[in-house]
């Protein structure tokens, strides 16, 4: 699809709408103890839309090198889903930083082919529910993360880099673009060439990552109140 074409920007409207919603929804729910309806409607709304639209792929154009749900956007929902429905720390710290950052930066540069094949809203459904739990569950509900939750973040997300590479070999595929850039242009490209800027993006999202935990342990500080996510 064609980077900031109509088809980009519609769903990038819908983004920045649903984002206002949810920051509103989430400060009105603050003082919740548990998860709200909306919330647990939201966890289930994501594999209810997700899993279908996934498996009419597969049955329809299953591709064994892009098709498999090993890309970090499909761990990013299935963290977001159960971050809604439980609060807790580990799947809420996962959804703030793969939410944030790594599939915002999807949305921005998206790599996908357009509409309207279902590959399309596959994607825009999957990447656009992901930020909005993120930006719900962070702004709205206040659920920050903790310098514990931010290592734990890294740390799987190592594991993850590492199995993916494994896999990629194995496959000669190139989920998580480990093994070269994506052709439409990312991010990536402005950090020098294989194996180069797979260090700098590592480097990169743990900085990013520390900063975003640095800034809202002091946004918790600054407002004297913080909901801290429940714990087992």
């Amino acid at each position: 699809m064609q980077a900031y074409g109509l088809t980009h920007l519609v769903p990038l409207s819908l983004l920045t709408a649903g984002i206002v919603a949810v920051v509103w929804l989430g400060r009105r729910q603050r003082r919740d103890e548990n998860p709200s309806r909306f919330s647990r409607a939201f966890a289930l709304a994501i594999p209810l839309t997700t899993i279908p639209l996934q498996a009419h792929e597969w049955v329809t154009d299953f591709d064994l090198f892009i098709d498999l749900p090993i890309h970090l956007c499909d761990l990013a929902w299935m963290a977001a889903a159960v971050a809604l429905w439980t609060h807790r720390p580990y799947p809420t710290a996962l959804t703030c930083f793969w939410g944030l950052t790594l599939t915002t930066q999807g949305v921005l540069t998206p790599d996908v082919r357009d509409f309207p094949e279902v590959s399309y809203i596959t994607f825009w459904a999957m990447h656009l529910m992901v930020v909005l739990a993120a930006v719900y569950l962070v702004f709205g509900l206040k659920l920050l993360p903790r310098w514990r939750d931010y290592g734990w973040g890294v740390a799987t997300t190592a594991v993850w880099a590492a199995v993916a590479y494994v896999l990629n070999l194995i496959l000669d595929a190139n989920y998580g673009y480990l093994r070269y850039k994506p052709a439409s242009g990312s991010l990536l490209d402005v950090l020098g060439p294989w194996p180069v800027y797979i260090l700098n993006e590592i480097l990169l999202i743990a900085g990013i990552w520390a900063l975003i935990t640095l800034g809202l342990r002091r946004w918790a500080r600054q407002e004297g109140s913080t909901r801290t996510p429940v714990r087992s």
